[in-house]
This record gives C-alpha cells, sequence and structure tokens, in this order.
C-alpha cells in the first residue's frame, strides 16, 4: 500500500543546458516560492569535454558558469529556502563541491551545507571490467572492440538514479552538486525524499510520474516556448520564464511558470517537450525507473497552467547506460561567403578551387563535408535548387583528420581563397582546427555502479 507524506512540492527548472540564460533562474528564486530549484547542464558529449578539462587541471572538469550562476542565486535560495540541485559537477563534482563551499563562505552564508554526488565516473574500472569479459556493446552500431579504442578513451561516466540526490537531502544539503545523474533525477531526488517514496512496487507509477514531469521539463524554455513549432506565437521570448512543477503526493502535476514571464505554457508545449528525444513512448528507460508516456492525460486548467495526471510506469532496470568518450581526431573547419550576381555560382567554383587547394596540400582526410549556406546546410540533397540569382550564398567546409596538422591545413587552404577565390569573397575570422571526441554508448550492469554522498560544511 503506498504511504504518502502528503503535502505538494513546487519545482522551478533553473537551467536546461550549460549555457543557459541566468535571469529566469534568478526570477524563480525571487517571486517563484519554491521549494527545490533543479539546474540541468549537461549533454552527452560534455562529459568528454570536462574530463579532458580534468586531466589538465585535478581542480577543474565542473561547469564552468556553475560558480558565476551560484554567486547570484544561493543568496536568493538562502533567503527564499529553496534547495538547489544540480548536475554542474560534471566530470568534477567534489571541486565543483568545494568551490561553491568557498563562495558561500565568501558571501557570509555560513552554516549552509553543499552535498557532492560522486560514483558515476567508471574510467578507472573499465580495465578491470575489460579484463573480466564485459562485452561494452555500442548501442548505436552493435561494435564490441572497446579495446581497439582502449588507449584514445577519455571518459566514462553512468548515468545514474536519484538515490544520492534523496541521501543528500536527507541530511540536509542545502545544495546538491552531482556528475553525471540522469537528467531527471535532478527531479526524482526532491520528490521521492519529500514524499518517501522507495523503489518498490507500491510506487512504481508515481515514481514513473515524477520521471514524466522531469522530462517534460529538464530543458526549462523548451516547456515555455523555446524550440517550438509553433515559435512565431510565443510572446516575448527574450522574456522568456522557466517552468514550475507543482506537484502533488497523489502522482498528479501542474506545470505553470511565473505571471508576467515571456512564453506560454499551454497543453501543445507540454506535449511538443513530452515526445522530444524519446524512443518507445511505452518504455521510457531511465535509472529511477520506466516511464510510459501513452497513459499520461494532459489538459490546460488555466492561463499558463496545464495538468498532467494518471502517468503509469513499471520497476526500474537492471541495466544503466554507460557513455564512454573517446579522442576521434580533428576537424579542421572554414567559412567563405559569396554575394550577388551569380552568388551560388561562385560558392560552387570556390568549391571546386578547394578540393584542388587540398589535392595540392596533400590533405589526409577521413570525411570531408561541405555545406551551401542559404541552399543546402539543413536538409541537404533533398533541398531544392534555387531558381533565382541569391543575394548571397555562404561555403562551409568541415574536414576530418587524424591529426592536428593535417586540420590545420584546411584553414590554410580557405585564407588563401582570399586573394585566389572569387571576387567579393567575404570571410571571418579563419577558424582554428580543433579536437572531435566520439561516444562509445553501452549498457552495464546497476550493481556496478556505487554512489556516494559527503556533506561539505560551509
Amino acid at each position: 500500500m503506498v504511504q504518502d507524506m502528503g503535502g505538494q512540492v513546487r519545482i522551478g527548472a533553473g537551467s536546461g543546458f550549460w549555457g543557459d540564460a541566468l535571469d529566469p533562474a534568478v526570477e524563480l528564486l525571487e517571486r517563484g516560492n519554491l521549494d527545490y530549484m533543479s539546474m540541468d547542464y549537461l549533454a552527452e558529449l560534455t562529459m568528454a569535454l570536462l574530463q579532458r578539462q580534468k586531466l589538465k587541471d585535478p581542480q577543474k572538469g565542473y561547469i564552468p558558469d556553475l560558480p558565476t550562476h551560484m554567486r547570484a542565486l544561493l543568496p536568493l535560495a538562502n533567503a527564499s529556502g529553496t534547495r538547489l540541485v544540480c548536475n554542474g559537477g560534471g566530470a568534477n563534482p567534489r571541486a565543483a563541491a568545494e568551490r561553491i563551499r568557498e563562495l558561500a563562505r565568501e558571501l557570509g552564508l555560513g552554516g549552509m551545507r553543499i552535498a557532492v554526488v560522486e560514483g558515476d565516473d567508471l574510467l578507472g574500472a573499465l580495465d578491470d571490467m575489460l579484463g573480466s569479459g564485459a562485452a561494452f556493446e555500442n548501442m548505436d552500431t552493435g561494435e564490441t572492440n572497446l579495446a581497439g579504442i582502449r588507449n584514445r578513451i577519455v571518459a566514462a561516466n553512468a548515468y545514474t538514479d536519484s538515490s544520492a540526490i534523496q541521501a543528500a537531502l536527507a541530511e540536509g544539503a542545502d545544495v546538491v552538486i552531482a556528475g553525471r545523474v540522469s537528467d531527471n533525477a535532478l527531479y526524482v531526488g526532491p520528490l521521492m525524499h519529500e514524499f518517501g517514496w522507495r523503489y518498490e512496487d507500491a510506487y512504481t507509477d508515481r515514481i514513473a510520474a515524477a520521471i514524466t514531469i522531469g522530462h517534460v521539463v529538464e530543458c526549462a524554455a523548451a516547456t515555455t516556448g523555446g524550440m517550438s513549432s509553433r515559435f512565431d506565437e510565443m510572446p516575448d521570448m527574450g522574456r522568456v520564464g522557466f517552468p514550475i512543477v507543482e506537484f502533488d503526493a497523489d502522482g498528479t502535476a501542474v506545470v505553470t511558470k511565473l505571471e508576467g514571464t515571456g512564453g506560454r505554457v499551454d497543453a501543445f508545449t507540454v506535449k511538443e517537450h513530452l515526445t522530444y528525444e524519446i524512443g518507445d513512448p511505452k518504455q521510457y528507460l531511465m535509472p529511477d525507473g520506466i516511464a510510459d508516456f501513452t497513459t499520461v492525460r494532459i489538459e490546460e486548467v488555466g492561463k499558463d497552467r496545464v495538468r498532467l495526471s494518471n502517468m503509469t510506469g513499471h520497476p526500474r532496470p537492471e541495466r544503466l547506460k554507460l557513455v564512454i568518450g573517446y579522442e576521434d581526431g580533428w576537424v579542421g573547419e572554414g567559412m567563405l561567403f559569396f554575394p550577388w550576381p551569380y552568388a551560388l555560382e561562385r560558392a560552387e567554383k570556390a568549391r571546386e578551387t578547394l578540393l584542388q587547394r587540398f589535392e595540392r596540400l596533400g590533405l589526409k582526410a577521413d570525411q570531408m563535408h561541405f555545406d551551401l549556406v542559404g541552399v543546402d546546410m539543413l536538409h541537404g540533397p533533398a533541398s531544392p535548387r534555387p531558381d533565382y540569382d541569391p543575394s548571397e550564398v555562404g561555403l562551409r567546409v568541415a574536414v576530418h583528420t587524424e591529426d592536428r596538422a593535417e586540420a590545420e591545413k584546411v584553414r590554410r587552404a580557405c585564407s588563401q581563397l582570399w586573394i585566389m577565390g572569387p571576387g567579393g569573397t567575404s570571410f571571418g575570422a579563419p577558424q582554428k582546427a580543433r579536437p572531435v571526441f566520439g561516444l562509445w554508448p553501452t549498457l552495464v550492469s546497476r550493481d556496478l555502479v556505487r554512489q556516494t554522498t559527503d556533506i561539505l560544511e560551509a
């Protein structure tokens, strides 16, 4: 039998990605009357980038924006009694938590409890797992020869559940800083803690409801008009409000936003994000459980207020997703623009010229790609050719190489078109060669992942 602790939990979405706007999060803390604000900063590739930073400097590897954000948010959260939960620790949650503890002291917020959640980083365990015969089958390609790229691996992070977040909150954490927990665990954790839910059959649908809601709001403004196919209808998106969830103990919830903020919350914006980045809608597999999106009832109950009910699901899976990041060569890029008249013809002639220059420079390329910006950059070969003379056309080239020296040849060749290319050719600053990271997504047993929680006192 389900025995809820009752009440309602009010959670705001304070960030949807690394680089998201800060002002809507500040507004939430100033006027939102929140119990929690959860902030998502991570994408799959982000972990490899952060791990590379950590390898260069043991005090780095967390989201660089985090201290700036927390400088603005900590005093407001402290004043309102709102607890902050984020995955901004990235590849180095302990260093992040220590930095935020220093910041809390600097701001005069003595007594604040900063929790660090660790355990998702399996980089140091890869060799033992390989030695024990782990297959590490690539979920995208079916490959199993992980040993073939072992010397290039820089990150291996499991998507973990919210159990360590729950533990941190139970220990009185004011701020929880995690690494690669699942995005919706930032919302599931507070809800399971507040309502006393456990990973038992009696709570399966409630946990699935929390996962569903977390999925709907984890990308912040994506639920309040951003990314919408009806974007042209959304008011004041430059002043968009981030979403708020009013979650009740019975497993129902209302998604809303602050009055007077830009954007909109309606049944359509919620449905758009409910179906964002999913495979089987009946089996949305997450570390905390499996949500079934096909049973959800969505109804507008007021201006910028959408109620979700009848959310169901299944117990959590036995395996967790593990994303392995590895060094995958270099990319050389260039961008050139050509004016009317005959802009398209000039761009095509420049492409031909670049190919000749690459040949003369002896460029060794694994892959090469050209886009005609304004013609086929988004839709590729499916794009119809213009039946008029465009006022301007851009040419973008991207080349994948094994090493940096080869990638630099791309910049050199593009720069040579300053004089060697068509008249009227325009350039931005030449783009430097950059390293590329590949991803190897796989599954590992839940038993191989051990999360830990530590409280740092400010």
